[in-house]
């Protein structure tokens, strides 16, 4: 996986914290359908990510966000998931 220049969106949140700042709504939309799009991206794939949290989840200096650390991801197959 390519390096996320941005980090991760649990940092992001540190930061707004820290800062007493909110996220753009406009910001929060697109993270939130690039999210949405990549797990039915893996789902469709019958892959399930099994630990997605804000620590996993990257951000490209482009704006495009990527889900990380697929360890413990499953895949399914004849109804059962498998490491």
């Amino acid at each position: 996986m390519e390096f996320a220049d941005s980090g991760d969106l649990y940092g992001m949140i540190m930061e707004h914290q820290k800062h007493a700042t909110e996220f753009a709504e406009r910001d929060i939309w697109d993270a939130l359908i690039q999210m949405t799009a990549g797990l039915k991206e893996l789902h469709d794939r019958n892959i399930f990510h099994r630990d997605l949290k804000s620590a996993n989840i990257f951000q490209h200096s482009d704006g495009t966000f990527k889900m990380g650390d697929l360890n413990v991801s499953k895949i399914a197959q004849d109804g059962m998931l498998y490491t």
